[in-house]
């Protein structure tokens, strides 16, 4: 039998519950096991456990819990774009304040990506071993003090520093959010895992109209030198006359806190019951159900007992190779283990990935997708708003036209992400011709010559790079199993992250002599994830219901 983390597997290209389950009505049905259960067959006890996870949420419906966690994992992903738009938009008046060269110019963007790539890596794999709980809130508390701290620093490499623990708390959220709202959603709802994504442009838009409001108004005239370059007496750039980007930063963490307290303080998040299952605690679970049924206003038709009649088949279970299978034994046989031994058992865990030659072919083509669908989304992130101040100076467009414009360009992202929902259920046509156009866009960019392709182009090139990720965010946990869902989808973005931190290096040193080089350096990344979206094993693109 194949490894849990196969899509042929119960309820992974469709829900396959009854239609009385389903449909959101108020008849509830007992959730149990019998001896002609045939979804039940040939499945491991955390297999079973997890089914009958799935058959409860689905008999709950999507009730007010779902929906809360909907949102307030939607402002992680808001925050996701708020930050990482913001460095691209304060990039100007930084170095107009600090002096640094074009070269150096990279280095901001490359310093949240490091923040980025090390918390994607970090919160992604202790997702799977604290839980969901503790690092859904403390990434973005991390993230909200060092934001506001942002607007302290005197030089740009305290600037930097600051950025890459911005990112180390940032960097955990999309991997973290889509892994909750996958575990805590009806199945029949999982099409809402990709309009997570809708919340990103609004970050966008947000970031663009606070600087619009604080930057154009409080930063010193653009023909004024730094005052680290400029000859002593003459006019210069200084802090006092340049606090635009700061009061951003400051706004900026101000949102950050308020996401953080709606989640700690405001909404009692309960920890995920397959996350609990896996650990070995059943109990607890059990519990967490009923409080989600209760938040609900619904009766909970799951006990202690509906798992405790599930014996497993030790037999089966060695001669399929347990560790692929990914049993970790009851919580009381873990607190018996030595750290050692723990330690162990979480590299088996994490086996899956790698746990048949389809799985592992799964994991390195979402690694490459990955990877240069960041290299592209990193560049247009960090260099078009330089290169729209550039070329909107070029075409007529003042400081305060240019800074009004992002506002239009960003807004549009919305229809990117509605029409990556409509057409999530057929993932790899999507997220190809998604991925296509966004790379075809930058490529286009480059003819802009006029204010109404200025924005026109550039909007298109958001709105499908907002489809295309938004996709790949959504389906992405759904091809792994719960014990390693987090782990699996940190890793991938922490390779993005990787590329990430080369790219800006990389169009720094193209933007010093063509603006639009840059341009086919991102383009040309994406194209790349276009082809091996096409090379994913069709088996996995169903949807993963453990």
């Amino acid at each position: 039998m194949e490894p849990i983390s196969g899509s042929e597997n119960a309820g992974s290209a469709s829900t396959g519950f009854p239609k009385d389950v389903e449909d959101e009505t108020n008849q509830q049905r007992q959730v149990s096991v019998n001896d002609d259960d045939f979804e039940m067959q040939g499945l491991t006890l955390y297999e079973k456990k997890a089914l009958l996870v799935n058959r409860e949420l689905a008999a709950q419906g999507m009730g007010r819990y779902q929906w809360m966690i909907f949102f307030l994992c939607g402002f992680g992903y808001l925050l996701d774009l708020l930050w990482a738009q913001a460095f691209g938009l304060i990039l100007a008046s930084i170095q107009q304040e600090f002096g640094f060269s074009a070269i150096d110019s990279g280095n901001l963007s490359t310093s949240f990506s490091a923040g980025l790539t090390a918390g994607a890596a970090f919160w992604g794999i202790m997702v799977d071993i604290i839980g969901r709980y503790w690092a859904f809130n403390f990434t973005v508390l991390l993230s909200s003090v060092f934001g506001i701290c942002l607007a302290a620093p005197n030089t740009y490499n305290g600037v930097l520093i600051l950025t890459a623990f911005v990112g180390l708390g940032i960097g955990g959220n999309v991997p973290i959010d889509t892994t909750i709202c996958l575990e805590l959603l009806p199945q029949n709802r999982r099409w809402l895992l990709p309009a997570l994504s809708i919340f990103q442009p609004f970050g966008v838009v947000i970031c663009s109209a606070i600087a619009y409001g604080f930057i154009p108004n409080y930063s010193c005239a653009t023909d004024l030198e730094s005052c680290h370059n400029a000859p002593a007496g003459q006019p210069c750039c200084e802090k006092a006359d340049n606090m635009g980007w700061r009061y951003t930063m400051i706004t900026l963490g101000a949102i950050t806190i308020f996401v953080f307290i709606s989640r700690f303080v405001l909404f009692r998040f309960q920890e995920s019951p397959k996350y609990l299952l896996y650990r070995g605690k059943d109990e607890r679970a059990v519990k967490s159900l009923q409080y989600i049924a209760n938040y609900n206003k619904v009766p909970c038709n799951i006990t202690l007992e509906s798992f405790t009649q599930l014996d497993e088949d030790d037999a089966s279970i060695s001669s399929n190779n347990s560790e692929s299978r990914i049993v970790l034994g009851s919580g009381d046989k873990l607190q018996d283990l030595s750290l050692w031994d723990k330690f162990k058992l979480e590299l088996v865990r994490l086996r899956v990935l790698f746990g048949t030659p389809p799985m592992a072919w799964l994991t390195v083509c979402i690694w490459i997708i990955y990877m240069f669908d960041y290299w592209g989304f990193t560049i247009a992130g960090s260099f078009l708003p330089l290169i729209l101040r550039k070329k909107g100076a070029s075409v007529g467009l003042t400081l305060d036209e240019t800074y009004k414009s992002y506002v239009y360009i960003y807004l549009p992202g919305v229809i990117g992400v509605l029409a990556g929902t409509l057409i999530y259920k057929w993932r790899r046509i999507s997220m190809t011709i998604s991925s296509a156009l966004f790379g075809a866009m930058l490529f286009t960019f480059t003819a802009v010559h006029t204010k109404a392709t200025y924005i026109g182009i550039n909007a298109l090139v958001y709105v499908f790079q907002s489809m295309f990720n938004s996709i790949l965010y959504g389906a992405t946990p759904e091809f792994f199993p719960a014990p390693v869902r987090g782990t699996a989808s940190g890793i991938a973005s922490f390779w993005g992250r990787i590329f990430s931190i080369i790219a800006p290096l990389a169009a720094a040193r193209v933007l010093a002599t063509s603006i639009n080089g840059v341009l086919y350096l991102a383009g040309a990344g994406v194209f790349i994830s276009t082809i091996f979206i096409c090379l994913l094993p069709g088996r996995y693109l169903g949807g993963q219901s453990y």
